[in-house]
C-alpha cells in the first residue's frame, strides 16, 4: 500500500469525524432530536472528540455538547457525570479564542439548570479560568465568560460568593465600559446576579465603582442594555437605605423617568422596578422621587402598558401612599386613584388585582380625605366583590378585605358606605356601621373618661 492511499485513511477518518461533530451540532438545535441523541450515546462520543488533534473538531464538538446541556437538567448531568467538565477546564486556558468560546458555553448551559450544577462547575476549579477570560484580548471571550459567572452567580449566595472570591467583580465592571454593545449587557447582567441575593454582595459591586458606570448609560439607546443596567441598579438599590441612596446620588433622575416612556416594554418595568426599590426604604427617599415627578411619570407607565409591565408601578405607589399622609395625597393630587382602580376592575390577573387592592388600602388609611378620596372612585364595591368572589385567589381576598378595613375605618363620606349596609358580611358590616356611628352620632361614639380623662371609642 502506497504512502498516499496510508494517508487517505487518516483524511477519510478526519473527514468522518468533522462531518459527525457538525451533524451532531445541528442535530441538537432541534428539540425533536434531543431524546434519539441521548438514547445513542452521543455523550460518550462527544468526550473523546474534545481532545481531537483538530481544532474545529474540538470546537464544534464542544459547541454540540453545549447544545444538549442547554435542552435540560438531564443531559447537563450527564456532561458532569461524564467528567467533561475537568477536559473543559484545561481547554479553556490552553485553547484558541473559538474553543474558549464554545466551552463557556458548554459550562453556561450546564451551571443555569440549578445550584448542584453550578457547584459541580466551581467544584472543577472552572472559576478561576473564566475570571482568566474576562481578559481575553477578544470581546466574545469575554462575553461567554461573564455569562457562564452570571448564570452560575444567579442560584444563590454561596454561589455568586464564589464568583465573587474568584475576582469576576472589578473585571466586570471594565466589561460594562467596553464598546462593544453584547458584552456590556452580558457584563451588566452578571452584576446584577450577583448583586440580587444580599446587601454585602451588593456592596461588594458598589465597592468596585460599578454605580458610576451604570448610571451613566441608562439613556443608552440600546434597549437590551438598558433593561440589563435597570436591573442592576434595581438590585443593588433594594437591600438597604445606603445602598438606595448610593444610587440615587448616582443623578439617575430624571433620566429613570424618561425610560417610563421606553417603546420596550421590559424598559419601563425595570425602571419602574428601580423607582419602587428607591421608594420602599424611606419618606426622604420617596419625597425625592415625588419632588422629581416621579409619581405621575409612573402614573403615566401604568396607563400605557399591560399586565405584568404595571406591577412594579403599582406597588411604588403603593409603597409611597404607605410613609406619609403628605406622600400618600401626593399620589391622589397626580391622580394616582383612578389609575389603580382601574387597575383593580380590568386586570385578568389576581396578583396584579392585589397588589392594586394592597396600593389603594395604603392611600386610604391616612385621613377622612384620603379615604374618600378612594370612594368616590367606586373602588369600595370592586373590593367587596373581589373579597366574597370564591374565582379570587386567597391573596387577592386577603388584600381586598384588609383594603376594605383600611378605608372604612377612615371614611365619613356615606354615600360610599350606604351600600355596604345590604351587601357586606357580618365583619365587613361592623367597620361600615362604626362609621355611620362616627358621622350621625358623634356625641355617642365619642365621650371622655371623667376618671382617666382619656379619650374612648364605644363600638
Amino acid at each position: 500500500m502506497s504512502q498516499r492511499q496510508v494517508l487517505q485513511v487518516f483524511e477519510q477518518y478526519q473527514k468522518a469525524r468533522t462531518q459527525f461533530v457538525q451533524m451532531v451540532a445541528e442535530l441538537a438545535t432541534r428539540p425533536q432530536n434531543i431524546e434519539t441523541l441521548q438514547n445513542a450515546g452521543v455523550m460518550s462520543l462527544l468526550r473523546p472528540l474534545l481532545l481531537d488533534v483538530v481544532p474545529t473538531i474540538q470546537q464544534t464538538a464542544a459547541l454540540a455538547l453545549g447544545r444538549l446541556a442547554n435542552y435540560n437538567d438531564d443531559l447537563a448531568e450527564a456532561v458532569v457525570k461524564g467528567n467533561i467538565l475537568p477536559q473543559l477546564v484545561y481547554s479553556l486556558a490552553e485553547q484558541n479564542r473559538f474553543y474558549k468560546k464554545a466551552a463557556a458555553f458548554v459550562l453556561r448551559a450546564v451551571g443555569k439548570h440549578s445550584p448542584q450544577l453550578a457547584q459541580a462547575i466551581v467544584d472543577c476549579g472552572a472559576l478561576d479560568t473564566l475570571v482568566i477570560c474576562l481578559e481575553d484580548f477578544d470581546p466574545g471571550v469575554k462575553e461567554a465568560a461573564a455569562w457562564a459567572l452570571g448564570y452560575i452567580a444567579r442560584h444563590n449566595a454561596e454561589l455568586s460568593q464564589a464568583v465573587v472570591d474568584a475576582g469576576a467583580i472589578p473585571l466586570l465592571v471594565l466589561c460594562i465600559q467596553e464598546p462593544e454593545i453584547a458584552l456590556k449587557r452580558i457584563a451588566a447582567s452578571a452584576l446584577s446576579d450577583i448583586a440580587k441575593h444580599s446587601p454585602e454582595l451588593a456592596q461588594t459591586v458598589v465597592d468596585a465603582g460599578a454605580i458610576a458606570h451604570l448610571a451613566q448609560m441608562i439613556l443608552n439607546p440600546d434597549a437590551k442594555l438598558k433593561r440589563q443596567i435597570l436591573s442592576a441598579l434595581s438590585q443593588i438599590a433594594k437591600h438597604s437605605v445606603d445602598l438606595a441612596e448610593m444610587v440615587v446620588e448616582a443623578e439617575i433622575f430624571p433620566a429613570v423617568l424618561t425610560c417610563l416612556k421606553d417603546k420596550d416594554e421590559y424598559v419601563k418595568k425595570n425602571a419602574s422596578t428601580l423607582i419602587r426599590e428607591i421608594a420602599k426604604h424611606t419618606p426622604e427617599l420617596s419625597q425625592l422621587i415625588v419632588n422629581t415627578g416621579g409619581v405621575a411619570a409612573v402614573i403615566d407607565c401604568i396607563g400605557s402598558c399591560k399586565g405584568n409591565i404595571k406591577l412594579p408601578g403599582i406597588m411604588m405607589l403603593g409603597y409611597v401612599a404607605a410613609h406619609s399622609e403628605n406622600l400618600a395625597m401626593a399620589v391622589i393630587i397626580s391622580k394616582g386613584v383612578p389609575q389603580l382602580s382601574v387597575c383593580l376592575s380590568e386586570e385578568p390577573e389576581d396578583h396584579i388585582k392585589a397588589a392594586a387592592a394592597w396600593a389603594l388600602g395604603q392611600i386610604g388609611r391616612h385621613t377622612p380625605e384620603h379615604a374618600r378620596a378612594v370612594a368616590v372612585t367606586n373602588t369600595l364595591p370592586v373590593l367587596l366583590s373581589l373579597y366574597m368572589s370564591t374565582e379570587s385567589s386567597e391573596d387577592l381576598q386577603m388584600k381586598s378585605k384588609k383594603a376594605i378595613k383600611n378605608i372604612l375605618q377612615k371614611c365619613t363620606y356615606l354615600p360610599a358606605l350606604e351600600p355596604f349596609l345590604y351587601d357586606a358580611p357580618p365583619n365587613i358590616l361592623k367597620y361600615v356601621v362604626g362609621q355611620f356611628s362616627k358621622v350621625l352620632f358623634p356625641w355617642i361614639f365619642r365621650y371622655t373618661s371623667a376618671e382617666s380623662g382619656q379619650l374612648s371609642t364605644i363600638y
